[in-house]
């Protein structure tokens, strides 16, 4: 097994052991910015850490088979920060208006990078 496949294996693990909590679902309001829509459900691990303090975050699509099979890695300029976000039985369209979402702004960047 190469070092990408123990990525994902990884990635799986993290996943398939912790609760999905869903506290943006899609057609919800972000709460600081109202003009900010989720077009696809968004929340976190439970009991995971990422760099802001809070869960890991996800992104979990409409794809029934629930596979893992991209993130987001991105930087916030505003919060001077980055972090990665697990997207979850996201659809191509899905991954795409992820990549969008996070690329919209001058302050955020993301790159996709998809499971091979």
């Amino acid at each position: 097994m190469d070092i990408n496949d123990n990525f994902w294996v990884a990635i799986d693990k993290m996943v398939s052991e912790s609760k999905i909590v869903i506290d943006r679902p899609k057609g919800t309001v972000h709460p600081r910015f109202s003009n900010f829509i989720y077009k696809v459900d968004y929340g976190y691990l439970d009991n995971t850490a990422s760099m802001d303090g809070g869960g890991i975050d996800v992104w979990v699509g409409t794809d029934k088979r629930k596979q893992t099979d991209a993130i987001m890695c991105i930087v916030d300029l505003m919060k001077r920060d980055s972090e990665i976000k697990i997207l979850i039985g996201c659809t191509e369209d899905e991954k795409e208006i992820v990549y969008q979402t996070h690329n919209e702004t001058e302050y955020m960047k993301g790159i996709l990078i998809r499971r091979l």
